[in-house]
């Protein structure tokens, strides 16, 4: 059983960077528009990751297990971008304002991830529901 909450949600474009075209292009080819990007926290095991899903038909675009370490680069008020060993990926936000929301969801994520004691679950909570404007 899952037990996975989301701790923001936000629109954006799915971006990844082309190394042979040195270009920013949609992570799947030919899909450009906004996606629903949330960072899913999984209470259970205290993980988290984040998941888009496209606002036109409903397609998930980006399944992306947050992991300790990750290096997350607030590019532009409203470009954020973050690699792993296979590619760089982008998010081209809607607004500053969702673009601020994620960012703070993704390093409090970032954050609970490299912190030895995550305080326990009642802070965690109450941390989450600031993040969300709850």
């Amino acid at each position: 059983m899952f037990h996975e909450q989301s701790i923001c949600q936000a629109r954006a474009s799915v971006m990844v960077y082309d190394d042979a075209s040195k270009k920013w292009v949609p992570i799947k080819p030919g899909q450009q528009g906004f996606s629903r990007i949330n960072i899913y926290h999984n209470t259970a095991n205290n993980t988290f990751r984040v998941v888009g899903v496209k606002l036109q038909d409903q397609q998930v675009v980006i399944n992306y297990s947050i992991v300790k370490g990750l290096k997350y680069n607030q590019a532009t008020p409203t470009f954020h971008q973050w690699r792993d060993a296979r590619q760089v990926y982008g998010l081209n936000f809607a607004s500053k304002e969702e673009a601020t929301t994620f960012s703070n969801a993704m390093l409090f994520a970032l954050n609970v991830l490299s912190s030895p004691d995550s305080g326990g679950e009642d802070s965690l909570d109450m941390i989450e529901m600031n993040l969300c404007g709850i």
